[in-house]
Parts: structure tokens; C-alpha cells; sequence
């Protein structure tokens, strides 16, 4: 009995010893580690004002502007906007919505695509909102969503992938799910803050109509008609195309407390573990599958898909979400630097660009959220440290487009500060940074809070 106390004492002191360890070596270090994160977002966003101020983005390498539709709506100070706000940039986050409460207009005769503008601008608008306070952000998130719903106005309810922010014209049926699913975030959350239920009504109808035309295995493809309902690619994955879908089902159950967004949660997520997950080895991947008959069609998996482990760690599953972020991290450490798109068999890069992507940062982070393990942060640390080295440039940070000879491509897109720079940040800044518990990020990290 003695012996066994003692071997007890033993393994508690040593725990608290590595604790205390964890402690007095990660605090000051993390703290120097998001400073410097810090110092590179203002490097990116210092440039982007320099050259392409008033613009939707800026090209690093040109150092010229580039706006997505020929007339600027905005893009980088509005997806940025809260970025700036949480690392206290209070100069930079005044001037930038200044800009957009001064010059932002959406009465604009532009096909834009529904989704990418979902997520970014009205995302980026209500987040800005519920940061400050500034009711012109909410009254342009409200314009914008009213210009955004024609596109909901098929047979099905799914929506269209271009909607005319002026005449309201729609055009390209053929969607997918991350398109049709990934918008109650954002139109839930703006219903409830202007009391308009039809934003939550139309977005949610689309979520649900999406589920609906599940497969018997219970996966839904890549491709779908809206005006038909018919899947027009039965490839099934997570990763670019359907990802955040799933995504969605699990964070508007815990932003709206829909529970018809837990049940088809519950009722997706099985099949994708049955279907989607592979095992090489010790190593967890998740690779494609006919949706019909869950026959391994493909074994790839990519930058996009890295998003996975955070989600799995959101919704509890922290052992598959270790594993799998593993995997990612072995990905990541291939070329010193992340593919797009690699083949986990034989672990050959398919698709050699890396776009400044956000998803296995923000994996980091909520990996260290959950289980403070200083590795995350070790593991944050290495990449932040090759993204400096392979992407930054004299004007900002430019994307690569070959990640085996680093050869740099002349685009810096938003949500490298909306969301790259941002999950760095957080990943090594003190715990009050942001009320991670009591904020559900939409897929561009746009925090939104339940205020109502």
C-alpha cells in the first residue's frame, strides 16, 4: 500500500512539475509568438493600404490592386475588420471602418456568387457589429442580405450561385453543398439581430433541403442541381465543395440552439466516420466515396479538409481530432510548407499550390483550446515560422504556386487575414484575447455572439 502511494506521489508530482514546466516556458514565449504574429498581419494589411487601398485586395508581388467583380466591394477591410479589432489594432480597425461605413455601397449592377459573399462580407459586417456597437455595419449586413435572397428563389429552395446585388437576377444552378449549406450562420444571426425572420427561414429551408437529398448510406455529393434537386457529382469528401457543410450543422446548433441542426448532425456525421475515414497505418485520413454505395473512390486529402480536426475537437471527439490533425501536420511537413492536395497512399503531392490557407491553424487552435498540450502550440510555432519564410514578401504575403520550389504567386485573398493571421494569433495569445466558449466562428473566423 505504502509503495503504491508513493508511486502515486511520484506520477502527481511529476505532472505537476511538467505543468508547472508548460507554464513558465509557454506563457512568456506564446506572448513574444503573438506579438510577432501581430507584427505580420500589420505588415500584410500596411501594404494592403499602401496599394490598394479602397480595393478588394491587394497582389503582393505587382504590388497593384484587384477587385473580384471590376468595382470594389470591400473585401479585405471587411473581412478583416475584426482581426484588427482583436489585436487591438485600434488605428488601423478605426480606418478601415471608416472606409466601409463611408464608402461601402451593395446598389451595384454585379453577378456576385452568394456563398463566397456570405461568409466574408456579411459575416465580416455583423461580426464588426457585434464588436463595436456601430449600427451602420448592421444596417449594411441588413441591405446586403436583402439583396442576397433572390438567390434563393428556385424550385427547390437551394440557391443560386450568382444573384445581381441590383436587378436580383440569378443564373448557374449547378451548386454544392458547402453553397447551399453554409449560410444560417450568417442569415440566422442577422435575423435575429434586425428581427427579419425570412433570412433565417430562407437559409435554414436550404440547409434542410440539402440534407434531404442525403444518400441512403446517409452522404451527399459534390455537385447538385438547385432547380431539380438532383446530384449531378456523387463524389463525397469533406473538403472543398461540401466541408462546410457539416460544419454548419454543428455550429447553428450551437449558436441558434436549432435542434434540428443536432439532429442531422447526428444523423450525418456517423456515415462520414463509416465511410469517408481511412487508416494507413497508425495514421487516420479521410478520403472520398461514391455517396450511393460508400466505395473509396479516391485517397486524397488536402489543405481544405484540414479543417476537419476542428470541428471533430468542437463537438468532442478530441482522440480522432488528435489523430487526424497528426496527419495534417505530416502533410504540412512534406515540403516544409502545405499542399493543396496530396495522395495519403503514397504520399504524393497532387496539387502543389498552398493559397495562404487557414484550416489546419485553426485546428491548431482548438486542439490547444481543448487540451492545452503545448505541442499545438510547438506545432503552430513550426508553421508559422515557414509561412513567414516561403510567403512573405517586401509588399505582404503572397501565396505559392508550387510548394515543392516555393515558387510565390501574385495573391493575397482576404481571409489570410480574416483567418490565417487571425488563428495564429489566437493560438498563442492569453486567454481573454476572445471568449472562445461564448463565440461561434463562422468559416471565414468571423466570431459571432448569441446577443439576443
Amino acid at each position: 500500500m505504502l509503495a503504491k502511494a508513493r508511486a502515486i506521489a511520484a506520477v502527481s508530482l511529476t505532472l505537476l512539475s511538467f505543468s508547472a514546466c508548460m507554464k513558465s516556458r509557454d506563457d512568456p514565449h506564446a506572448r513574444e509568438m503573438a506579438e510577432r504574429v501581430k507584427s505580420e498581419l500589420q505588415h500584410a494589411w500596411n501594404n494592403y493600404e499602401r496599394y490598394a487601398w479602397g480595393h478588394d485586395a491587394l497582389k503582393p508581388l505587382s504590388k497593384a490592386p484587384h477587385d473580384w467583380y471590376g468595382q470594389s466591394l470591400l473585401m479585405t477591410p471587411v473581412d478583416a475588420l475584426d482581426t484588427l479589432i482583436l489585436m487591438k489594432l485600434d488605428s488601423e480597425a478605426a480606418k478601415a471602418r471608416n472606409l466601409i461605413v463611408g464608402e461601402l455601397s451593395f446598389d451595384r449592377d454585379i453577378s456576385v456568387k452568394n456563398f463566397e459573399i456570405t461568409i466574408r462580407l456579411l459575416g465580416g459586417l455583423l461580426s464588426g457589429y457585434q464588436l463595436t456597437g456601430d449600427k451602420r455595419l448592421l444596417d449594411l449586413a441588413d441591405d446586403l442580405g436583402t439583396r442576397l435572397l433572390p438567390a434563393f428563389n428556385s424550385p427547390t429552395g437551394l440557391p443560386y450561385v450568382f444573384v445581381n446585388l441590383r436587378t436580383g437576377e440569378v443564373r448557374n444552378p449547378i451548386s454544392n453543398p458547402a453553397e447551399t449549406g453554409t449560410l444560417l450562420l450568417e442569415f440566422g444571426t442577422l435575423s435575429k439581430l434586425t428581427g427579419k425572420p425570412i433570412f433565417y427561414d430562407k437559409a435554414k429551408r436550404a440547409l434542410v433541403e440539402t440534407y434531404k437529398r442525403r444518400s441512403s448510406i446517409g452522404l451527399v455529393g459534390a455537385g447538385i442541381n438547385v432547380e431539380t434537386g438532383a446530384w449531378t457529382d456523387n463524389d463525397s469528401n469533406i473538403s472543398g465543395g461540401i466541408d462546410s457543410y457539416y460544419e454548419y450543422l454543428w455550429k447553428c446548433w450551437l449558436l441558434f440552439g436549432d435542434k434540428d441542426c443536432l439532429e442531422m448532425w447526428n444523423e450525418s456525421i456517423p456515415a462520414v466516420h463509416q465511410y469517408l475515414a481511412d487508416k494507413t497505418g497508425d495514421e487516420l485520413w479521410y478520403g472520398h466515396a461514391d455517396m450511393a454505395t460508400g466505395q473509396r473512390t479516391e485517397t486524397t486529402y488536402g489543405a481544405l479538409d484540414a479543417f476537419f480536426p476542428a470541428l471533430l475537437a468542437l463537438s468532442g471527439d478530441i482522440p480522432r481530432a488528435r489523430r487526424l490533425q497528426a496527419s495534417s501536420f505530416k502533410m504540412w511537413n512534406l515540403h516544409g510548407i502545405e499542399p493543396e492536395v496530396i495522395d495519403y497512399k503514397t504520399m504524393r503531392v497532387v496539387a502543389t499550390t498552398y493559397h495562404l490557407r487557414p484550416e489546419i491553424v485553426e485546428s491548431t487552435y482548438y486542439l490547444h483550446h481543448y487540451t492545452r498540450d503545448r505541442q499545438y502550440r510547438d506545432m503552430g510555432e513550426k508553421m508559422f515560422n515557414d509561412f513567414v519564410k516561403y510567403c512573405r514578401t517586401e509588399a505582404g504575403y503572397a501565396a505559392l504556386s508550387d510548394i515543392v520550389n516555393k515558387t510565390q504567386r501574385d495573391e493575397m485573398e482576404s481571409f489570410a487575414l480574416a483567418e490565417t493571421f487571425k488563428y495564429f494569433y489566437l493560438l498563442f495569445a492569453p486567454p481573454g484575447a476572445i471568449d472562445f466558449d461564448h463565440v461561434v466562428f463562422n468559416t471565414e473566423a468571423h466570431p459571432l455572439r448569441r446577443t439576443w
